[in-house]
């Protein structure tokens, strides 16, 4: 690792930026490097991104002179010279491997992670032939001098497995999360949704009912005018 990177610490913005870097570095080459407004687009996706965030372009930029000035970005100068382009250079000023580089970039988009998370969503970035890979590049990681870039977390109540959470940012921040209720079968699912229709139906018959008895009401009281 270079000394120019040892107390390298990120801001929020910072790290959406270089983790989006990263990703269509690789998930999409043909469009790398990213011009200001495709690099907006990529942190503000909905899709692989928690949380989910609404940055402009003035925010990104100036996370992008950030990173310049860190020596993590870098401008790239088009054939037309009309639209900069911007690329990362983590892995060069952390000298990572690209497992490293990978798992660095899941944990970046994504907050704290298991192993097998980790695994799971960063395989359009690096095929991990196993969890135990997964959690030697996660030691790798931990280990570094210097400057450590992930840490592992406390196992939370009602967790099976821990989460590791990256470093760029300082110490991780440990917020418990609330267990999420067991998913209900197909079939219970479906009951679910007929009786909803079944309980909005009897509804809609009550509400029927009294609007007819209530229209009988003034028919009787308009018949007895002409009796």
């Amino acid at each position: 690792m270079n000394d120019q990177t040892e107390a390298v610490i990120l801001s929020a913005v910072e790290v959406r930026v270089v983790g989006s870097l990263i990703e269509k570095q690789v998930t999409t080459p043909e469009y790398y490097p990213l011009t200001l407004n495709a690099l907006v687009n990529a942190c503000n996706q909905i899709s692989n991104r928690d949380p989910v965030v609404a940055y402009d372009d003035k925010t990104v930029a100036r996370a992008l002179e950030s990173l310049r000035d860190k020596k993590l970005a870098r401008v790239v100068s088009t054939a037309d010279g009309r639209v900069p382009k911007y690329r990362h250079v983590l892995d060069e000023a952390f000298e990572l491997k690209a497992a490293e580089t990978a798992v660095l970039c899941v944990l970046m988009l994504r907050g704290p992670q298991t192993v097998g998370e980790i695994r799971g969503r960063a395989e359009r970035l690096y095929a991990f032939s196993a969890l135990s890979f997964v959690e030697t590049t996660l030691e790798d990681l931990a280990n570094r001098a210097g400057q450590p870039l992930v840490a592992k977390l406390p196992r939370q109540t009602g967790q099976k497995e821990s989460r590791y959470a990256h470093l760029l940012s300082g110490e991780a921040e440990v917020e418990e999360r609330a267990a999420a209720p067991p998913r209900a079968e197909a079939a219970t699912l479906e009951v679910r949704a007929e009786n909803e229709r079944i309980a909005k139906l009897e509804s809609e018959v009550v509400a029927l009912r009294e609007e007819l008895t209530r229209l009988k009401g003034q028919f009787e009281e308009f018949r007895k005018q002409f009796e």
